[in-house]
């Protein structure tokens, strides 16, 4: 990421996450707003078709031809991106996040035409072999306050269930985008000038900041997130909160569990 007063961005991306239903299930939940270093954030509807609202397939299909494009994109998606680490010394896992998403997948293979809560009932997949504890939380939940672990299913403001959802989409735009895509922090804290990039965001840090304005909550949330992106890459806060004041044992953590954008 460059280190002058050029924004390094030229364009910003919210997403609202759902995992309800299944990867082609149109959903009211799933919202994506788009901004422009010029422009204000404005919904991006899904293409036209029977279905009225975005699918998760459809958002990552949309995502990976959006980063193949020329001109840095910053996204942020409103789900965890890995799990804490007293999950991988449970199961033994290395940790390394590439090998986390991979492992994920073969064992809740939520990328398919079936609902997270066939995997978490043992209908499909291997969900028994990777399962996570409500009490366990990732220190970035931990310094955001009010963030819930991504294993506390059926609660008022969980994201246990988009979680479980995106993290093989997540996997699927790595295969896709390749060295094209900079997932952060897992790929560096830093992110190398010119390169898109995706985070994790916790749009309740920043919602109530500003005016909903005849938005819905899932909108809202979408398109914060897209104006917040914006804002602090224009104003020049946004290297600040790509390398959070860490320790470096907590880097190193963070490195594993992830990070949420703006967090301190």
């Amino acid at each position: 990421m460059n280190n002058n007063d050029e924004p390094a961005f030229a364009r910003y991306i919210g997403i609202d996450y759902s995992g309800a239903a299944t990867p082609r299930s149109s959903l009211k939940g799933l919202r994506v707003y788009q901004a422009g270093r010029a422009t204000p954030p404005e919904e991006v509807l899904p293409p036209p078709s029977p279905r009225k609202y975005w699918t998760r397939r459809g958002i990552a299909e949309w995502l990976v031809e959006r980063l193949a494009e020329d001109g840095p994109t910053l996204v942020g998606i409103d789900h965890g991106f890995s799990f804490p680490l007293r999950y991988f010394e449970a199961h033994g896992l290395p940790l390394d996040w590439p090998a986390f998403l991979a492992d994920f997948q073969r064992h809740w293979p939520t990328d398919q035409d079936i609902y997270v809560d066939f995997v978490r009932h043992g209908d499909v997949g291997t969900g028994a072999e990777r399962m996570g504890n409500s009490r366990w939380r990732r220190l970035t939940e931990v310094r955001a306050g009010t963030a819930k672990s991504v294993f506390h299913f059926d609660v008022q403001g969980s994201v246990a269930k988009s979680t479980h959802a995106g993290l093989p989409w997540l996997l699927y735009l790595r295969q896709q985008l390749g060295e094209r895509l900079h997932c952060w922090p897992f790929d560096g804290w830093q992110i190398p000038a010119g390169r898109s990039a995706v985070a994790e965001i916790y749009p309740a840090l920043w919602k109530h900041a500003y005016p909903a304005e005849g938005r819905t909550p899932d909108q809202h949330d979408a398109w914060c997130v897209a104006a917040w992106l914006r804002q602090a890459d224009l104003d020049g806060r946004l290297h600040g909160y790509l390398a959070p004041s860490l320790t470096p044992p907590e880097c190193a953590l963070a490195e594993v569990e992830g990070w949420i954008l703006g967090v301190g």
